[in-house]
């Protein structure tokens, strides 16, 4: 259970941040949504049962993570789970992607993670434990055409993750990455606006539902790591075997952009 556990979510005006909030919430935790959007904190909120709370969040500047954080801990007098979840993503050839995307993308994706990670690590030593979630993606382990930003930003988060829970081994603070597939999630409103995508994958795409039950699963386990859906963690196994083959295999059957 997350009994009382202050729960601080990223990303949690929609999609599977809102529904983690819900979840958490519904195992006693207290989550704390934080997002850019004031009025759909304000929408997502308003389905959080029993005690939570709102910020107002860029995971882009720095500035507003510490301002975000410090609010937090004065009002709750700590952080137990962070959970890195705001991101967004454009499906683009490398070639015709804009630098100005790349950067863009990375800021958010990437070094919005370290922001918060950075901001509350502090706080966890201090209290002794905690724990740190991040929202990757299975594109952080296997890229696939018209993905270069979203998953070069995913496997640097990836990168950061891993080398991160070396690093916290015996210091009570658990470091646990969650690596979903294609979610049914207003993701795709910016990544895919006409469609075609989330047409081609319909028969494998995720439940937002079950994505969130996970994240919430995960901070009940401190596991450090899940793969969703869980096949999709084997095939990566078997990239890593043999990556030119997979590589003819991806190109044939998984470039659906």
């Amino acid at each position: 259970m997350l009994t009382n556990k202050i729960v601080l979510i990223t990303g949690a005006s929609s999609g599977i941040g809102a529904l983690a909030a819900r979840y958490a919430a519904e195992r006693g935790a207290v989550p704390v949504l934080a997002a850019r959007s004031e009025d759909k904190l304000r929408t997502a909120a308003a389905a959080v049962p029993g005690p939570h709370g709102i910020r107002l969040l860029d995971v882009g500047s720095a500035e507003s993570v510490r301002r975000a954080v410090s609010e937090t801990v004065e009002e709750y007098g700590r952080i137990d789970v962070l959970v890195n979840n705001a991101g967004y993503g454009l499906f683009e050839t490398a070639e015709d992607m804009s630098l100005g995307d790349y950067e863009g993308i990375m800021n958010v994706n990437y070094f919005g993670v370290v922001r918060c990670t950075k901001e509350v690590l502090p706080i966890m030593r201090k209290q002794g434990g905690g724990q740190i979630v991040t929202v990757a993606s299975m594109a952080g382990k296997f890229a696939t055409a018209k993905s270069a930003g979203y998953a070069a930003s995913k496997h640097a988060a990836l990168g950061f993750m891993n080398s991160l829970r070396q690093e916290l081994r015996g210091s009570g603070i658990a470091v646990s990455s969650v690596n979903p597939g294609p979610i049914d999630t207003p993701f795709f409103d910016t990544a895919d606006p006409d469609g075609s995508y989330v047409k081609s994958v319909k028969k494998f795409i995720l439940p937002p539902e079950k994505v969130a039950g996970q994240i919430v699963r995960i901070m009940e386990t401190r596991k450090d790591e899940i793969d969703l859906p869980r096949y999709l963690g084997l095939l990566v196994r078997l990239y890593g075997l043999m990556p030119r083959t997979a590589d003819k295999l991806a190109g044939r059957f998984l470039n659906l952009k």
